[in-house]
């Protein structure tokens, strides 16, 4: 049969719909509230998540000073064309994980950057692991400069991914109504 491809069987088709919030409403919130109180407030419910962990199906489990725990149902929704899940998700999992960790450890009106990340893929991810979790602790703290790890877990524990992530504090925002005296007296009140 030389020549002759084989018909691929007819695809079943599968949706997906996403609905998020308007995310710079949260991201202004975020600058009159400490790191922990902002991501404690998104795990609540109180404030909506940004739209990546919707899109991702991404959740906090976890907030605690300088470590965040994010969950993610595993769906095919997530695959990458050999039929595991995308190394893209991986990273942002992580990312999240970490740089929220970074977050939680911030003052009111302090905010960060990722600058740099490094992951390390150590098993594949596939619908025969339901959920995993990601979780991300601050290593070294600085005044500009903040290091964190990260580790995406299965249910039994097995490492499906780990990773590094220094993050750059950024000079404190004013809050909308915030003046310059009330910033210099560290109150805001």
């Amino acid at each position: 049969m030389t020549g002759e491809s084989a018909e691929a069987p007819e695809a079943q088709v599968r949706r997906r719909e996403v609905s998020w919030e308007d995310p710079l409403i949260s991201a202004a919130q975020a600058l009159d509230l400490s790191g922990l109180d902002f991501l404690r407030g998104i795990m609540a419910g109180r404030i909506p998540p940004p739209p990546i962990a919707v899109l991702f199906g991404m959740s906090i489990l976890a907030v605690e000073p300088g470590q965040v725990t994010f969950g993610l149902d595993v769906g095919e929704h997530l695959y990458n064309l050999i039929g595991s899940v995308h190394g893209g998700v991986f990273c942002t999992l992580l990312d999240s994980a970490m740089g929220c960790a970074v977050h939680a450890s911030l003052d009111r009106g302090q905010a960060y950057t990722t600058i740099e990340l490094k992951v390390n893929l150590v098993k594949a991810l596939t619908l025969t692991t339901p959920s995993v979790v990601a979780t991300g602790q601050v290593v070294s703290t600085g005044r500009r400069v903040i290091t964190a790890s990260g580790q995406i877990t299965g249910p039994d524990g097995t490492l499906y991914a780990h990773a590094t992530t220094t993050c750059l504090v950024l000079a404190p925002q004013l809050a909308p109504g915030q003046d310059q005296q009330e910033r210099r007296n560290g109150d805001g009140r």
